[in-house]
Formats: C-alpha cells, structure tokens, sequence
C-alpha cells in the first residue's frame, strides 16, 4: 500500500483538498502501478516550513511503497505531484522535495 504525506506551509481552509486528494491518490496509482483502493494520502496544511531562508509556499512530501519504485517511477511522482502542487496549491515546483522509500529495497542486496 502506497502512503504518500505531503506538509506544507499553506493554509488549506479555503482550498478544494478533495481535488488535491483525488489527482493525488490517481497519480500514485498510475505511476507506481497500484490499484487506487490501496493508496493513503494525508494532506498537512500550515506546517512551519522555511525554504531557501524564507517562508513562501513549499511543501515536503514522503512517498513509502512496498514496490514498485525504480528511477523513471521517482522522477515521474516528482515531476506529476509537483504539478498538482503547483496548480493546486500555488507551490512552484521548485518549492516541492519528495522523498522516495520503497520498503522492499535491499532484500536481496547482500549478494551485490
């Protein structure tokens, strides 16, 4: 199951989050290759965040799966969750980290 945890210094009070919930959890689906009913998403709003010394809109996301991750999957979440952050959010993309973790990475790493 695919959680994916976005934080953001933006007040959501006033923003459509199920839009954000929505393109969220479809883009998940699609890229990692999960059926959507599998994906969690949480949507944190008005977390202190500064970014480059200054407190504009950003966000931090986390991303954990148990497969499906390789580095066409990462650059595919960066690039599709930064754009729904971007027109959701107002966030530019450049504003936005995602951190990647596939919990099924190095199983079989010993034999390297």
């Amino acid at each position: 199951m695919p959680c994916l945890y976005i934080s953001t210094n933006v007040n959501l009070a006033d923003v459509d989050t199920e839009a954000i919930f929505s393109d969220a959890t479809k883009a998940v689906a699609t890229i990692i290759g999960k059926p959507e009913h599998f994906v969690m998403v949480i949507l944190k709003g008005l977390v202190a965040i500064s970014f480059n010394g200054n407190k504009e809109p950003a966000a931090y996301a986390e991303i954990v799966s148990m497969g499906g991750i390789n580095k066409e999957v990462k650059r595919d979440l960066i690039a599709t969750l930064g754009t729904i952050l971007e027109n959701k959010l107002s966030i530019p993309r450049t504003r936005f980290f995602l951190k990647v973790f596939d919990t099924t990475a190095g199983r079989n790493s010993s034999k390297l």
